[in-house]
């Protein structure tokens, strides 16, 4: 990708929102997934709050790959009511997230790290809070149909920046927290790195 960056970065990720940001930023990077067994690291550090749950998988992203540039990891959670979920594994399961989503107040943690030379050298994260409206039945279903699989990749079942807005009424929260990554902390670590522009 062509951009501002005047030094190598690499995203650990395939994800189309974070890719968009950085796209948008003006950010070079490539990407690069990072092979991290995320459901085994959450089970080692069962108990931790759900920020620093995102921070763990998010610095275990950016040290996942190995690169000769920085390399940007990123995570996100969702906690509703206390319980924490996943992405869904099936169309079932998102619909019955979306059941327990109904009129509740989620809270979304993103979080993202910095590693080089396969250390980490900086870590920020972020939360918004999105109070979700009554959901019907019809709704869901409707909802599913139209947004089916490609909500199967998003932490909270939804894509914001699509038909995902609609299960909202109202957002307090920074956009790109919403989106998936603490963007505006990335660029300024960034940019402390000497991968931006100052």
């Amino acid at each position: 990708m062509s951009g501002i960056a005047g030094t190598g970065i690499v995203l650990a990720s395939n994800s189309a929102s974070r890719k968009a940001m950085l796209d948008a930023a003006g950010v070079s990077y490539s990407a690069k997934p990072a092979d991290v067994d995320e459901r085994g690291l959450e089970a080692e550090i069962e108990g931790a709050d759900p920020a620093e749950i995102a921070q763990a998988l998010a610095a275990a992203k950016a040290t996942g790959v190995k690169s000769d540039c920085l390399v940007l990891g990123s995570d996100s959670l969702v906690e509703v009511d206390g319980r924490r979920f996943d992405k869904p594994a099936t169309r079932d399961q998102a619909a019955e997230h979306l059941r327990f989503f109904s009129g509740k107040v989620m809270t979304l943690h993103s979080a993202a790290a910095l590693a080089r030379d396969g250390k980490i050298v900086w870590m920020g994260s972020d939360f918004a809070r999105l109070r979700v409206r009554e959901l019907s039945e019809d709704f869901i279903e409707a909802y599913l149909d139209a947004e089916w699989p490609e909500v199967s990749y998003c932490v909270g079942v939804f894509r914001i920046e699509g038909p995902g807005v609609q299960l909202f009424e109202s957002i307090m929260g920074d956009q790109f927290t919403v989106l998936g990554m603490p963007l505006l902390q990335v660029l300024g670590a960034l940019r402390d790195e000497g991968a931006l522009p100052s």
